[in-house]
C-alpha cells in the first residue's frame, strides 16, 4: 500500500548523530515548556500538552502521528482525557539529536496555528 505521506529516507541522508550537553542546552532554550528527562540512553525531551476536551487531545495526537510519519521520528505518548505527554529521543544515538528537537518544534507549531490565526 502506498502512502501519499512518505516518511524521510534516512539512507539518503547523513546519519544522525548524538547531540552534546552544551547542544542540549542550547535546544532547550530556543523550546518553550520543554524539559530534560531521562538519563543515559534514555534521555529525552518532554512537554505536556493541554487540551479541552479529549477531542481536542486526540486531535492533537493524530496530527502530531502525522508529523512523526513524515519524519520518521516516533515519539513515545502519554494519552489522557485532557492531555498528552510527549517524549522525543533518538535510540539509534543513544540519546538526543537534531531530529529531536525539530519534531518538538513542529508539536509546539501544531498548538501555535490556531491561536497565531486568531491574532
Amino acid at each position: 500500500m502506498s502512502s501519499m505521506f512518505k516518511p524521510k529516507d534516512w539512507k539518503n541522508l547523513p546519519p544522525r548523530k548524538a547531540l552534546s550537553a552544551t547542544e542540549i542546552v542550547a535546544g532547550l532554550a530556543r523550546l518553550d515548556g520543554w524539559k530534560l528527562t531521562g538519563d543515559g540512553a534514555d534521555v529525552a525531551i518532554e512537554k505536556t500538552f493541554t487540551f479541552s476536551n479529549y477531542f481536542e487531545t486526540i486531535a492533537f495526537v493524530n496530527a502530531l502521528a502525522m508529523v512523526a510519519h513524515t519524519q520518521d521520528h516516533h515519539p513515545d505518548l502519554s494519552v489522557h482525557y485532557n492531555r498528552c505527554v510527549v517524549r522525543f529521543n533518538t535510540h539509534d544515538v543513544s540519546g538526543l539529536s537534531a531530529t529531536d528537537f525539530d519534531c518538538a518544534r513542529q508539536a509546539d507549531a501544531l498548538v501555535a496555528a490556531p491561536a497565531a490565526a486568531a491574532a
